[in-house]
């Protein structure tokens, strides 16, 4: 009898997924039931294939889903963090494993002891970041901690890009996932991290001028912003006492000052609607934000509030670029500014059908072994294929598709609400990234 997957969501990150899902079918005798609230969006290769059934459905539907996951064996969930609790629930009354690509919530953790008593495991954070950002982080720790060292620094930072032959717009940057959440990016509080045992908090209104400088070999120099919250991965790594832990999102040079123009004129906030957006222009978007002056140009006023020297030609030229002063036509009915800016980057940021996106992802450690201070750095770089098979549904989809695979075969036992922080999740995991498709990380010792 063939073993039943239930995946819930055919969204960006799907697609490399149901690909793994679909070339191990016959060999591991699966079925594949994908659940899409739009049959529209679910990935082009299921065509010539009969290990897979698509059906049309609401995660909100309780009798829908309570009866889907009950007829299965494993529950994929790439739904959106909000839905995961819907499923999750369900997975509990009905006995069955599940996995997620999303941060573990604090709802999710409530159900540990429940899960654990019934055998079962749901398994979190299991994709790209969060998921590879851990495993890697996680093996290298574990080895130097097997070796008597002391972890003193630990650095992480990973980035959804475009491909170099694929960058052809002045902010290097197109959107390889959801528009919305890199529009809020870094909203919702200070971020907060540690160095050298003094505490540190950037508001968000710093956030993208406050960067690091990382530069990775044959890919050249990036720069990174802090994430929201830095200081809760010393307890999840084990690092308690750690004096430096930074985790961060990297972007291409020039990227993030312009970014904080948006910010400052106030184009990323979701607080509230503007009146009468329908039917306004871009150019008239972005005058809502400036000084009253009938005589001025929105350019002149733009620049004179943000202290945009006229001889800064590259950021100039990346906010004309994104629209912002074209008399494109804004469509939306109702919107709060995040919204509309979302919208009017859509139409600059989406990937052509040829493009390439390209991941990212760089660690430093600094530790002390046999009274010797040593550093080391690790970084993985992965290139998408084209608009539909991104390096980021492969970065994201591959690990949950192994993940799936080692579960329903008993090559990962543990139960309980978990992330894959243990060597018995993460290295049966990382070790067919790298023989099967050569995603791995390469790692060297550097001189302080």
């Amino acid at each position: 009898m063939k073993r039943k997957i239930l995946l819930f969501g055919a969204g960006r990150s799907s697609s490399s997924l149901v690909e793994y899902l679909l070339d191990n079918s016959e060999k591991e005798n699966w079925i594949i039931n994908l659940i899409t609230n739009d049959l529209s969006s679910a990935p082009k290769t299921l065509k010539d294939t009969n290990n897979i059934n698509v059906f049309k459905g609401d995660v909100k539907d309780h009798n829908f889903i309570s009866q889907k996951i009950k007829n299965s064996d494993i529950v994929i969930s790439m739904l959106p963090a909000r839905f995961h609790m819907l499923v999750a629930t369900e997975c509990l009354n009905n006995s069955k494993n599940l996995i997620t690509a999303s941060y573990i919530s604090n709802e999710m953790l409530h159900l540990h002891d429940a899960v654990k008593e019934k055998g079962l495991l749901f398994l979190n954070e299991c994709g790209l970041d969060p998921g590879l950002d851990h495993m890697s982080a996680m093996r290298i720790i574990h080895e130097i901690k097997s070796k008597g060292g002391q972890l003193l620094g630990f650095e992480s930072f990973t980035g959804g890009l475009i491909a170099p032959e694929s960058d052809n717009n002045p902010w290097s940057y197109k959107f390889t996932w959801n528009p919305r959440n890199v529009v809020l990016a870094g909203q919702g509080g200070a971020a907060m991290f540690i160095q050298e045992n003094t505490y540190k908090y950037i508001p968000y209104q710093k956030l993208f001028r406050r960067t690091e400088i990382i530069e990775i070999e044959d890919y050249g120099t990036f720069e990174g912003y802090a994430n929201r919250d830095s200081l809760k991965y010393r307890a999840l790594y084990g690092l308690d006492n750690i004096p430096t832990i930074f985790r961060g999102t990297l972007r291409k040079p020039g990227f993030c000052r312009a970014w904080d123009c948006l910010i400052q004129l106030g184009m990323t906030d979701d607080s509230y609607f503007i009146k009468n957006i329908e039917g306004m222009t871009n150019r008239q978007f972005t005058n809502l934000f400036l000084r009253f002056n009938p005589i001025d140009s929105v350019e002149i006023k733009l620049k004179s509030y943000l202290g945009i020297r006229q001889d800064d030609f590259k950021l100039i030229e990346q906010l004309k670029f994104i629209g912002l002063f074209e008399d494109t036509k804004i469509k939306l009915k109702k919107a709060t500014p995040a919204q509309v800016l979302q919208s009017i980057l859509e139409n600059k940021w989406t990937l052509s059908p040829n493009d390439k996106d390209m991941i990212v992802m760089w660690h430093q450690f600094k530790y002390k072994i046999d009274g010797v201070i040593k550093h080391k750095q690790a970084s993985m770089v992965v290139i998408g294929k084209d608009q539909e098979k991104t390096a980021m549904a492969i970065t994201v989809g591959l690990p949950i598709g192994i993940a799936t695979k080692l579960i329903l075969n008993k090559k990962i036992t543990q139960t309980g609400v978990l992330l894959p922080l243990e060597p018995s999740i993460y290295n049966p995991l990382l070790n067919e990234l790298e023989n099967e498709y050569q995603i791995k990380f390469n790692e060297k010792n550097i001189n302080p």
